[in-house]
């Protein structure tokens, strides 16, 4: 056996004994073959010289910046080898010493490049850890560099992966991510709910057998008539029981969440903008019961959702997905997610088990061949596949169904669950069966077209609901300034802030400070920093402070404004400063809208042309206006949409913007969104603003109001900064 052993050891054959052949032979069916492919490294194959181009790879990917996805997914894989292969050497009795040492000397070589490769991109470090969660694309690229290696997979590598997987593109498979604590909220509920209902029959397709239908159901909405697109609603419950205490649902909001307390689950909700689709889908997955919920949103709005959710439904937590979810809070009700970051989200989305999802702006998915229509419906499939036998909450949201031509309603029908690839869905097909009729027939349209309508499109117009809404209205829409000038302008603000600090520490600590309330201190040196702020524009102020930030939300407002134009018409643009202007002017024309611009520094003549042509023509779509210029003695009341871009400092300008809209001749209730840069200062002063709009109410009515109130929005924003940086 002393023979035996050592000549395993040596790696040669005994010529002098059958029974030394034997025990290697048997030692070699216990390391497997895997063990013998490995030691191929020592000719420059096998997984080591794999490990090292990776680790180079990755090392040079690290130094051009943070690491990618698929970088931050081959550095895992790295680790997860080394480790193994370290393990298998040192336990393996075939290894000669002298391999071993050599081995475990590479092996060191190779965590050494990951250690340093970390310490530069510190978010590689948690990667590092033995506990660190395995993502599908993970597990796929271990196989495939194993494979590589020529190595042999044990049984659990060749496990085929979970079927929901293939709802993840193979171009897509290295860009997934898997946010902290997703596998533990997953085991945490692993079970769904039995579906106890007896399955439903299928009816049987016997007419329309034969025939193309998705062509026909187009044309019966592109023919027009037929009334309203809207399904029929139940009536308002009285009284209103879905909306938390202290909120009160408008009719038309009441109406549609009856349908879905009465049980119908899709939706096309397409009512104007300004009529609450975003609290109507919120309280809808309230009344079903649809938790998790996925919301898919654009950017822009993706606070704002966040907002709503807590507003509508304050017993529910909500969790905003940022680039890789590295903050998520994986036990929430609600998650919301950008259309720009959900492809490499893909595979944890597709097989966590929610039960609704709520696609925003849902004509962005209008191109059934993109990358983000295939996302979505990719999602929505695997939300269907894992609850067979009941339907989950799906709801597409937009004021926009239609962009170009008919065709757009394709993926959003598709996400619904409607219609399939190339033909009705089996609810549709039976409607569409039991109406009797073929394309073929005349008859055979209006009545395809209510079937689609009673599948679940909602669509109200502002007119048509004008007794349920106030004639004039402000809706705040928080934004995240989430690129280098949002983060450049919140850093601003701390500067200002340590200013601040460091003057009322000075005072304090004199002799004027042991004669004054902190209250006095405070606003002394808020004051003398106004003071100095108007005096110069140049530096570290509230007022540059606050124009960096119209600069930053521009393009934003300007989305937004373009996603209205197309929504529901005509839109009026205010901003503050002309570089603000200029810029969202130069977005309106690449997004294809024809605007005006009305300015200080223009004749009354040609002012007069600009908003002629905004009134009339129908081919302008925006109106660009400065706060202060296009405030007084203007009518733009083709419009009843407004969007203020940037902040006024006072209520009253903001007001007369708003009314260049709302006045005598106006047909429509006037909506006024209100872009505010959340976690900023631009949220405290809109916030100031609404408070000087209540001391001017209760001047009018003859109440008396406190005297702080006196004070400017600007003081009083110095006041918040300080304030908040003295409470931390």
């Amino acid at each position: 056996m002393a023979t035996s052993t050592a000549t395993r050891r040596s790696g040669t054959k005994s010529n002098g004994s059958q029974k030394t052949g034997t025990a290697k032979s048997k030692s070699g069916s216990q390391t497997g073959s895997r063990s013998n492919a490995r030691r191929k490294h020592a000719h420059n194959e096998g997984i080591i010289p794999l490990l090292a181009r990776a680790v180079r790879e990755v090392e040079a990917s690290a130094q051009r910046g943070k690491a990618t996805p698929a970088n931050r997914t081959k550095f895992h894989v790295i680790a997860l080898l080394m480790r193994e292969e370290r393990a298998r050497v040192k336990s393996d009795e075939s290894v000669s010493e002298s391999e071993r040492a050599e081995t475990l000397k590479r092996l060191d070589g190779v965590a050494a490049i990951l250690a340093k490769t970390a310490a530069r991109d510190t978010s590689l470090i948690t990667l590092l850890e033995p506990a660190a969660p395995i993502t599908d694309a993970t597990r796929q690229l271990k196989r495939k560099m194993l494979e590589q290696a020529g190595i042999e997979l044990p049984e659990e590598e060749k496990a085929a992966p979970e079927p929901v997987r293939a709802f993840v593109p193979p171009e897509l498979a290295e860009r997934q991510v898997e946010p902290a604590g997703i596998d533990a909220r997953m085991l945490a509920n692993p079970f769904l709910a039995p579906d106890l209902a007896p399955p439903k029959q299928p009816t049987p397709v016997v007419r329309l057998a034969n025939w193309e239908l998705l062509g026909p159901l187009l044309k019966s909405f592109e023919q027009g008539g037929g009334g309203s697109a809207c399904m029929e609603l139940p009536e308002p419950p009285v009284p209103d029981r879905l909306a938390p205490a202290g909120r009160e649902l408008m009719p038309h909001q009441a109406r549609f969440l009856g349908s879905v307390r009465d049980g119908h689950r899709s939706f096309l909700l397409a009512d104007e903008p300004g009529l609450g689709k975003t609290a109507q889908s919120v309280i809808a997955a309230s009344v079903a019961g649809a938790y998790p919920l996925l919301v898919v949103v654009p950017n822009v709005v993706k606070m704002n959702w966040a907002r709503e959710v807590q507003r509508w439904t304050p017993q529910r937590r909500v969790t905003v997905i940022h680039g890789d979810g590295q903050d998520i809070d994986a036990f929430a009700d609600v998650f919301v997610v950008n259309y720009e970051i959900l492809d490499r989200h893909l595979s944890w989305i597709s097989r966590f088990g929610f039960a609704g999802m709520v696609v925003d702006e849902a004509h962005m998915i209008k191109n059934v061949q993109s990358q983000r229509s295939r996302n979505v419906l990719a999602i929505a499939e695997s939300i269907r596949a894992r609850t067979p036998g009941s339907a989950p909450l799906l709801i597409a949201l937009t004021g926009t169904p239609l962009i170009n031509d008919i065709d757009d309603f394709r993926a959003i029908w598709r996400f619904l669950g409607w219609t399939e690839s190339d033909k009705p869905g089996p609810e549709l097909m039976a409607r569409l069966e039991s109406n009797g009729w073929t394309p073929a027939d005349s008859a055979f349209y209006p009545e395809a077209r209510q079937s689609v309508i009673e599948m679940g499109i909602v669509r109200r117009r502002k007119v048509d609901v004008a007794a349920d809404l106030p004639a004039k209205r402000v809706v705040d829409l928080p934004v995240e300034l989430d690129d280098d000038l949002g983060r450049g302008i919140r850093d601003a603000e701390a500067k200002l802030a340590r200013k601040l600090v460091e003057r009322y520490t000075a005072v304090k600590s004199g002799k004027l400070g042991q004669k004054l309330s902190d209250e006095a201190i405070i606003r002394m040196v808020c004051a003398q920093e106004l003071e100095e702020s108007n005096a110069s524009a140049d530096g570290l102020n509230v007022f540059t402070m606050v124009r960096q930030i119209g600069q930053a939300k521009a393009s934003l407002a300007a989305d937004y404004a373009s996603q209205l134009a197309r929504s529901v018409g005509k839109v009026v643009f205010f901003a503050k400063h002309i570089d603000v202007m200029d810029r969202v002017e130069a977005q309106f024309a690449e997004a294809g809208l024809r605007t005006v611009s009305i300015r200080g520094d223009q004749t009354a003549a040609f002012r007069q042309e600009q908003i002629d042509a905004f009134n009339k023509d129908p081919e302008v779509a925006v109106a660009v206006c400065s706060l202060s210029a296009a405030g007084v003695g203007v009518n733009l009341q083709a419009s009843s949409n407004v969007v203020l871009a940037e902040l006024s400092w006072t209520d009253a300008e903001q007001t007369q913007a708003i009314d260049r809209v709302h006045r005598i001749g106006q047909d429509e209730p006037v909506t006024a969104w209100r872009i505010i840069a959340a976690q900023t200062i631009d949220a405290k002063i809109a916030e100031l603003i609404d408070g000087k709009a209540g001391l001017a109410a209760r001047a009018l009515d003859g109440a008396a109001a406190p005297e702080e109130d006196e004070d400017p929005v600007q003081l009083r924003a110095l006041i918040a900064v300080l304030e908040g940086a003295l409470s931390h």
